[in-house]
């Protein structure tokens, strides 16, 4: 492994949801990565917990680093689904970061939950008090950790809020298994319970699977 993947991946490490991600995962799981990116998730996955991982990803150059990375990933657009997949050939599948820029969360969500057992989703707040604080005050859409882009070059088509989550699962049938809080993704507080999370979470990661 070259210097430069060396420092992506104790910066990575730092990460609270790649932490968190390594703590639900249970050793020698079968795991897909959805937008799993350069695969730096996927890599600390296989090392830590000894995993059978596989990732899916849309940019081609990405595609590239997670091949010379050992990584097996294939080249696909989320919103056409996983049909290269079968019903439950997984026991995780993680969609870190990746709802916003999806066209069609909700056919994403059922197919994530279609190949796996239990999902795991995580996406930046929207009704964070920060981000509420820089509308209300400065009049312009927020730009910070969270939402770290201007309007007009963004990719997240959908924005949401950990409410919207709760309302998405339940129109949707979609059993919350566990939660979990933090307020960035580098320190600050991670945290089980919240009160208030709608207001108090900067970001929201939950394990789901499909509901009755």
């Amino acid at each position: 492994m070259n210097k430069k993947r060396d420092i992506e991946l104790t910066a990575a490490r730092r990460r609270n949801d790649y932490r968190l991600i390594l703590d639900i995962v249970s050793p020698g799981s079968r795991v897909l990565d959805l937008g799993c990116g350069a695969g730096q998730l996927l890599t600390l996955l296989e090392a830590d917990k000894n995993i059978v991982g596989y990732g899916v990803e849309l940019d081609g150059d990405k595609i590239i680093e997670c091949v010379e990375s050992g990584l097996s990933v294939f080249q696909g657009d989320l919103d056409e689904g996983l049909r290269d997949f079968d019903d439950g050939s997984f026991d995780y599948v993680i969609l870190n970061q990746t709802l916003p820029v999806t066209h069609k969360p909700p056919y994403v969500v059922d197919e994530m939950l279609r190949v796996g057992k239990r999902g795991i989703i995580s996406f930046a707040n929207f009704a964070y008090w920060r981000i509420r604080w820089r509308l209300l005050t400065g009049g312009r859409m927020p730009v910070g950790e969270s939402i770290p882009y201007e309007w007009y070059d963004t990719p997240n088509i959908h924005h949401l809020t950990i409410q919207d989550f709760f309302l998405f699962c339940r129109r949707f049938r979609v059993t919350i298994l566990d939660r979990h809080y933090f307020s960035a993704l580098e320190g600050g507080h991670v945290k089980h319970s919240q009160r208030l999370p709608n207001w108090f979470a900067a970001y929201g990661m939950f394990v789901i699977t499909r509901g009755d």
